[in-house]
């Protein structure tokens, strides 16, 4: 990350301090942010993305031990473990300095400090973030895959591992939470990624069109064929398919699916001609794999051969403080996109966010926001300025007491465990979640 990208916060109590960082930073980077109240740092964590956070270790006058600051670096490193904090102070205690440092502290600065020497240390930490920065995948279009959530950081490294490989991939996750970006990702930091990426919604095409549209056909195999037309798969040779919403495909279907799969040849309708096929096959759907193992809906032979691997995309409930980094990230696009002044989050606005079980996961979230931008009086956004989907609102299931979900799926969880003998790979497969998020569960039901 460059300097003049970079959105600074100080905290200091000494009003004299503040007005030096903020003039020796403001024409060096994106924005200074000063405070001298620490306890307003979580309200301002959750308003603001800040990249550095500057931060004075002693706020008592009398007492100078550093456990103030400590205790704001840890709750600091609770809420965002990704921002990087400088700690300042005007007691050069080695002891003191090394403990800052095992806490977390990107590092540790005496007043009175050189200027030099303070904005080469943000200089260095943004280059170790550029290196080490949590992966937020981004598409040739620009479309950027955010997340630094537990969950998402497994499926970043999934990516990372499956990527470079010829592994067919079975993306899963429900409707909106960006499955599409995710078979994207994979191909674009794949060996294929100057060849063809072609996407079909095969759940999309009739029975008539299924083979015609994924084999292509010669003029004159049907009525209507008046010219030589090549198929999906022939397009994607050399690259990469993707098959969009995979389980709404017919059995008949997956019969001529399979064909072309297990012997890497595709013929055109009214050809007698195989064309060999190269491709790196990803498909996805929104149901989980205990749905596709059910072979009265699904083969099984061809759930093996589409699913080398599985990466499951976690719905946005599950991602945490993902929800905030997100709705910074899609409020700051459509800022610029409406030529409108940069924003900022008034608290209740945060809070409404968080209190809303978005069932359109991403897709609700960056709607919703699309439209908060649009309609905003003023550059703060209100709780007010939320308006959620009266569609996504329609389709959510009507209970008459949280308590009976709660109970319903700490029975679901009891259950899938015991069958699987305690095996919690197994058991987080089948409840089509990950690991991670089954752990909370347990912690959550203290189980």
């Amino acid at each position: 990350m460059l300097l003049k990208d970079a959105n600074i916060l100080v905290i200091d109590d000494d009003e004299d301090v503040l007005t030096a960082l903020r003039l020796l930073l403001k024409s060096m980077v994106k924005a200074v942010h000063v405070n001298k109240n620490p306890n307003t740092i979580l309200s301002l964590l959750e308003q603001h993305q800040f990249d550095i956070i500057i931060l004075d270790m002693n706020f008592n006058g009398v007492v100078h031990t550093g456990n103030e600051g400590i205790f704001w670096l840890n709750k600091i490193k609770t809420f965002n473990s990704k921002i990087d904090v400088v700690l300042i102070t005007a007691y050069g205690d080695i002891d003191l300095a090394i403990k800052s440092l095992k806490n977390g502290a990107s590092d540790f600065i005496v007043k009175p400090w050189k200027n030099e020497k303070l904005v080469d240390s943000i200089k260095q930490i943004l280059l170790q973030k550029k290196a080490v920065m949590t992966p937020r995948l981004e598409s040739l279009s620009g479309e950027k895959i955010v997340g630094d959530s537990d969950v998402m950081q497994d499926v970043f490294l999934k990516i990372s591992k499956v990527a470079p490989t010829e592994a067919n991939i079975l993306i899963l996750g429900e409707n909106g939470t960006g499955k599409d970006l995710i078979a994207r990702a994979i191909h674009e930091n794949s060996n294929r990624k100057n060849k063809p990426f072609v996407k079909v919604d095969v759940g999309a095409l009739t029975s008539s069109l299924f083979e015609s549209e994924l084999f292509g056909y010669k003029k004159g195999a049907f009525t209507g064929a008046n010219e030589n037309r090549i198929g999906r798969f022939e397009a994607a040779n050399g690259g990469t398919l993707f098959l969009d919403e995979i389980g709404n495909i017919t059995l008949g279907q997956q019969v001529r699916l399979l064909s072309v799969l297990q012997n890497r040849t595709v013929t055109p309708l009214g050809s007698n001609d195989a064309i060999d096929l190269d491709i790196r096959l990803i498909c996805a759907t929104n149901l989980s794999i205990t749905d596709l193992a059910d072979e009265s809906k699904f083969r099984k032979d061809l759930v093996y051969r589409i699913n080398t691997v599985d990466i499951i995309v976690p719905p946005l409930r599950d991602r945490g403080a993902d929800i905030t980094l997100l709705s910074h990230h899609f409020i700051s696009n459509y800022a610029e996109k409406y030529f409108k002044e940069p924003f900022k989050l008034d608290p209740e606005f945060i809070k409404k966010l968080k209190d809303h079980t978005f069932p359109g996961n991403v897709r609700e979230l960056q709607y919703t926001l699309e439209r908060s931008v649009i309609m905003a009086e003023g550059n703060m956004l209100k709780a007010s300025d939320l308006v959620f989907s009266a569609i996504e609102s329609a389709s959510k299931p009507q209970t008459s007491k949280i308590v009976n979900l709660e109970i319903l799926e700490k029975t679901a969880i009891l259950n899938v465990i015991e069958k699987n003998k305690g095996n919690i790979s197994k058991s987080a497969k089948e409840l089509g979640i990950t690991r991670t998020a089954l752990y909370r569960r347990l912690n959550k039901y203290d189980l």
